[in-house]
């Protein structure tokens, strides 16, 4: 099958500064990708080009083959977090419903087959039990489940996660982790996660996008997360060590380069 993405040598520059300096990759149908750094790497940036909603400087961001645009329905996205009032009444699956109808003016009108959608959607991120509980008074994992089955409604091709993971215990991490990268095999839907951490993508990424001072470095985790690797994406010595199961990747630069980035990276 076709590639879902491509982004072909992209760059951005703003306000005279390099935000992403070619950056080049494909994402295929059904790929777990993980998009790693940290902040200040371009993460948000690449996720403006990809929904269209910044155009790159050089280089071009096409889905499905075509020119990346703002409101493609192609994509869908899951933003890091949504603030509900918890006193505001709105059901878990209205949210989930929002997907369908979101994008209209008016009152949207219930039909059978918008509810079979939704409950659809709902059983896919395993999120009936709490679907009619109010969504500002539910956990965080539970939050971005529903927001996870809001963004299948419209069936697209490629979702993207922007930090789900940020707010969550270890354990809500995991399981949220487990159930995209069983809908994107599922569903053949390809999925860029974004994170800090990369430790709870490690045993279901396919693939891995490092970002640092813009610049990027894709593949498997194994070619990527390596000493020599990513001391050359940074420009200074890191390490990249194991510790209990963990990867952390810790600067080693001297003092002149401190402006940089923190002594410790933020994947501990």
């Amino acid at each position: 099958m076709s590639a879902i993405l491509e982004l072909d040598h992209v760059a951005v520059t703003l306000g005279g500064r390099e935000i992403l300096h070619d950056v080049d990759f494909t994402i295929e149908p059904g790929e777990f990708v993980g998009l790693i750094g940290t902040n200040g790497a371009g993460k948000t940036t690449l996720l403006r080009c990809i929904l269209g909603l910044l155009r790159p400087s050089t280089g071009s961001v096409r889905v499905l083959g075509a020119s990346a645009r703002h409101g493609n329905r192609a994509i869908g996205y899951v933003p890091q977090k949504v603030n509900v009032d918890p006193d505001t009444p709105l059901r878990g699956r209205d949210m989930v419903a929002l997907g369908l109808d979101g994008h209209r003016w008016g009152m949207p009108r219930p039909s059978a087959r918008k509810r079979g959608l939704v409950d659809d959607a709902l059983r896919a991120v395993d999120a009936l039990a709490f679907a009619d509980a109010p969504f500002g008074r539910l956990s965080g994992g539970e939050q971005q489940r529903l927001l996870v089955a809001q963004a299948l409604l419209g069936e697209p091709k490629i979702v993207l996660l922007d930090e789900p993971l940020s707010n969550l215990d270890l354990r809500s991490a995991n399981e949220i982790t487990a159930l995209v990268a069983n809908v994107a095999r599922e569903r053949g839907v390809a999925v860029i996660l974004v994170a800090h951490d990369m430790n709870p993508l490690l045993p279901f990424m396919n693939r891995l996008v490092y970002l640092a001072n813009g610049r990027s470095v894709i593949g498997p985790v194994r070619d990527v997360v390596r000493t020599d690797v990513l001391s050359a994406l940074y420009g200074y010595p890191v390490s990249v060590l194991e510790v209990d199961g963990r990867v952390i990747v810790v600067s080693g630069h001297d003092h002149d380069h401190a402006h940089h980035e923190p002594q410790a990276l933020s994947f501990v």
